[in-house]
């Protein structure tokens, strides 16, 4: 008796997880699902970017090392923009190998662009003091880490835009 019900409450749940699952909506389908525009990451990055300069209270001296870092910033959003608009073009990679080079390219470009964005950065970071530390490191999550986490989400989720 307690088989049967074991087993029969094992092929409902197996069953039920199917069916739901089954059921969800691709990411594109969902309501809270917006698919950002070029120019809407252009804006949100010049948001981001005034928020950390007023977040950091730069001291005139500290002034000169911005430019450098706003740059780097700005570069990285257009080769992740680039990024994303080639594999747009290019369509959903099917051969697992292709994928894993191509995820490899795209690890490389980011890497190349963190070491530019460090660089960039430390002369700024130097410069600081222990506030304006805490507060850059904070900020700085907020700038890179809410855009790279919408990605990885996108990225679980199946849709094409892979960080």
């Amino acid at each position: 008796m307690w088989k049967t019900l074991v087993a029969g409450a094992t092929v409902l749940t197996i069953a039920g997880s199917t069916l739901a699952s089954a059921q969800q909506q691709t990411p594109a389908e969902r309501p809270h699902h917006v698919q950002l525009t070029a120019d809407d990451i252009a804006a949100f990055t010049d948001a981001r970017l005034a928020a950390l300069k007023t977040a950091l209270k730069l001291t005139p001296a500290q002034e000169k090392n911005w430019p450098a870092v706003e740059q780097a910033l700005r570069d990285n959003g257009k080769a992740r923009i680039a990024r994303r608009d080639a594999r747009r073009a290019a369509g959903p990679e099917t051969d697992p190998i292709a994928r894993l080079s191509s995820h490899a390219d795209g690890l490389t470009a980011r890497a190349d662009a963190l070491r530019r964005l460090a660089e960039a950065e430390k002369p700024l970071y130097q410069s600081l003091d222990d506030a304006q530390k805490r507060r850059f490191v904070v900020a700085m999550r907020f700038a890179e880490g809410r855009h790279h986490m919408a990605e990885q989400r996108m990225h679980r989720e199946g849709a094409p835009d892979r960080g």
